[in-house]
């Protein structure tokens, strides 16, 4: 009687064990499924932007060459205004 006894608590133990490990399981399936979809969400996103974004390739040469040449005029006039304060005796 005894040794029935431990058995079947042995069984109901191993059988508790293996329902949790199981649902634990089926949690992770669920929460792989949903990052999986928001991932796949994600890429046609960044696809998205990849598309829109792409006629900019051929004009970011000359927008950069404006904004240096831009940036050299500011230089100077930060240069001559630099050289009015200098006169002026402000700096």
């Amino acid at each position: 009687m005894n040794a029935s006894i431990l058995f079947i608590a042995t069984l109901v133990i191993v059988g508790l064990l293996v329902t949790v490990l199981v649902i634990y399981l089926i949690l992770i399936i669920v929460a792989l499924r949903r990052a999986g979809n928001q991932l796949q969400t994600l890429a046609g996103g960044l696809q998205k932007i990849v598309d829109d974004s792409s006629p900019l390739a051929g004009k970011v040469g000359t927008i950069n060459s404006a904004l240096i040449k831009l940036q050299e005029g500011l230089s100077s006039v930060d240069n001559h205004l630099i050289n009015v304060a200098k006169v002026l005796k402000l700096v």
